[in-house]
C-alpha cells in the first residue's frame, strides 16, 4: 500500500470477454476486480456484430457506469479497460480502450503496459500521413493495423505487432473477432479463461474468480489468439522467448488472490516475508505490515521468526486512493487520511515496520513518524524487495534515478533520512528464489530492471523517462 502513497503506480488493466449473452456486465464486474490497476479512467466497448458501442469516462468504474449506461452496451462480446495515466496524460480522449472507425470497418484496443519505441515510430507514421488524436503510445498501434497492405487482419495484426518493442499485453476487436496478443517477453500479466462456454482475458485471475470463470491458461509471451465464433486460436507473431514477466507484479501491483503462470500472490508475498526472516536477525516485540500489499509479507515475516504479528496500522476504506493526486505534495499529505497508527498495538513495543518498496522515502518517514508519535520505543523497517535504483520504461510509473532514493543514498543514508533505527532490504537473490518461478514448468524469467538495471529490451535514445513522456495509457 506505501507504494500507492508515494507514486508507484502500475498503469492500468485489461479484460475482454467473447460469446456471452450480456458481455458488458461481466466486463464490468470484472474492472471491478481490477480497479486496484487504475483509478483515473475506464471504458468498455461492445460488439454486436455489427457496430462497435461504447462508454468511457474519468474516474472510478462506478462512477463512469452509472445511471444505465450498461444497458445501452447489447452485444455478444466486450472489453474493458482501467487506467492510470502519467503527468501530460489526462483527458478523456486517452481513457481507453480506444476506438477506431474506418469505411472498412470499427477498432478497439485495450493495451497494458508501454511501448518504449513509440515515439520513433509515431515520427514514422506522421511522415506518412496519420495524424494522432490522443497522447496514447496505443493508439500507434491502431495506425500501423491501418496502414498495412495485408489482405487479413490476422496478417496485419501480426505484421504491426512484430514492429513493436517493449511491455504489451493487448486486447484488440473489430465487429466479427478479438485479438489477444502478448510482447515477446511476457512483461505484463495476461491470462485466458472461460465461463460458461464464453471465452475470457483479463489481466489477473481475480477478475475471472469475481464473474465466476474458471482459468484456462497464462497467455505465452509472442502469442496471438484469435477468437471469433469459430472459437479460440493460438498464433505466434514472433518466436517464443523466455518470459521477463515484471517482479512488482508479484511484490505489489497484483492482488493478493491472483495467480501468475501457477504462482499465488498472496503465497509468494508470504514467501518474501519469510525469506527477509532469513536475511536479517533483530529482537523486537511486534511485526506490522503497511497495508494492504505488504500484509502478506509481515505475516510471512512473523511466522519465521516468532515475533507476534498485530495489526499496527490501520488503512481508511472511504479516502481515494493518494497516488491519484497530481502532485507530490497532495499525495504526502493523503499519508494521515490513509493510515492511523494503533496506539495501543505499538505503544512501548519495538515494533518491525514491513513494506514492499521504498521509492522517494517521504512516506516512509512519515509512517515511522507516526508509529514512534504513538509511542513506539523502536521502528525497524524491513523491505520485502530489493532497492529500486532505475527507472521502469515498461508501464509503471517510476520517476527517474535522480528521484528515486536508493539510486542517490546510501542503505544507511536512507535510513537516516527515514527516521528508522534500521533499514534492511531484501537481497535480489532472494527475492527471486522466494517467488518461486525458478520451479515452474516454463518462461519462468522475470524483469528485474529497476532494481540492476538490466533491462530485457532495447532502450531507445529517444525513450523519454514516464514522468516526462506524453505517450501513457
Amino acid at each position: 500500500m506505501l507504494a500507492e502513497l508515494r507514486g508507484l503506480n502500475e498503469e492500468c488493466g485489461v479484460f475482454g470477454i467473447w460469446g456471452h449473452p450480456n458481455p458488458a456486465a461481466m466486463t464490468y464486474y470484472g474492472l471491478h476486480a481490477l480497479q486496484h490497476r487504475g483509478q483515473e479512467g475506464a471504458g468498455i466497448i461492445v460488439t454486436d456484430g455489427k457496430y462497435l458501442r461504447a462508454v468511457k469516462g474519468e474516474g472510478l468504474v462506478n462512477d463512469v457506469f452509472n445511471n444505465g449506461k450498461l444497458e445501452k452496451l447489447e452485444g455478444h462480446a466486450a472489453i474493458g479497460h482501467v487506467r492510470y495515466a502519467t503527468s501530460g496524460g489526462s483527458g478523456i480522449e486517452n481513457v481507453q480502450p480506444l476506438l477506431f472507425n474506418s469505411t472498412t470497418g470499427g477498432l478497439a484496443i485495450a493495451h497494458n503496459g508501454n511501448i518504449v519505441n513509440a515515439t520513433r515510430l509515431k515520427r514514422n507514421l506522421e511522415q506518412q500521413g496519420s495524424i494522432f488524436q490522443t497522447t496514447s503510445d496505443t493508439e500507434v498501434l491502431a495506425h500501423l493495423l491501418k496502414k498495412s497492405n495485408l489482405a487479413s487482419f490476422e496478417d496485419r495484426a501480426k505484421q504491426a505487432l512484430r514492429l513493436l518493442d517493449g511491455a504489451f499485453a493487448v486486447i484488440i476487436m473489430t465487429e466479427h473477432a478479438m485479438y489477444v496478443a502478448q510482447d515477446p517477453q511476457g512483461m505484463r500479466p495476461l491470462s485466458l479463461g472461460m465461463l460458461d462456454g464464453a471465452w475470457v482475458v483479463a489481466s489477473e485471475t481475480s477478475a475471472f474468480d469475481l464473474i465466476g470463470a474458471e482459468l484456462v491458461r497464462s497467455i505465452d509471451p509472442g502469442e496471438l489468439l484469435v477468437i471469433n465464433e469459430e472459437g479460440c486460436r493460438s498464433e505466434r507473431y514472433v518466436e517464443k522467448k523466455d518470459r521477463a514477466i515484471c517482479t512488482m507484479e508479484y511484490v505489489y501491483f497484483s492482488r493478493p488472490d491472483s495467480d501468475i503462470d501457477g504462482i499465488n500472490i498472496h503465497m509468494a508475498r508470504k514467501r518474501l516475508g519469510k525469506q527477509l526472516a532469513k536475511e536479517l536477525s533483530i529482537d523486537a516485540d511486534v511485526v506490522t505490515g503497511v497495508p494492504d500489499s505488504s500484509i502478506s509479507a509481515a505475516i510471512g515475516f512473523s511466522e519465521a521468526t516468532g515475533i507476534p504479528y498485530e495489526l499496527g496500522l490501520i488503512k481508511n476504506r472511504y479516502v481515494g486512493r493518494t497516488f491519484i493526486q497530481p502532485s507530490q505534495d497532495l499525495r504526502e499529505r493523503g499519508v494521515k487520511m490513509k493510515l492511523s497508527p494503533v496506539r495501543q498495538v505499538v505503544n512501548g513495543k519495538r515494533v518491525v515496520m514491513v513494506d514492499d518498496s521504498i521509492v522517494r522515502g517521504t512516506t516512509s518517514r512519515r509512517i515511522v513518524k507516526m508509529l514512534k508519535e504513538a509511542g513506539a520505543t523502536e521502528v525497524h523497517v524491513v523491505i520485502s524487495s530489493p532497492p529500486l535504483k532505475n527507472p521502469c520504461f515498461y508501464g509503471i510509473d517510476i520517476s527517474s534515478d535522480s528521484e528515486l532514493i536508493a539510486a542517490n543514498n546510501t542503505i544507511d543514508e536512507m535510513c537516516e533520512l527515514i527516521g528508522a533505527d534500521s533499514l534492511t532490504f531484501l537481497s535480489v537473490e532472494g527475492m527471486v528464489e522466494a517467488i518461486g518461478r525458478s520451479d515452474a514448468e516454463k518462461n519462468c524469467g522475470q524483469c528485474l530492471a529497476c532494481f540492476t538495471g538490466e533491462y530485457p529490451t532495447s532502450i531507445y535514445a529517444d525513450t523519454k523517462l514516464p514522468h516526462e513522456k506524453e505517450l501513457v495509457r
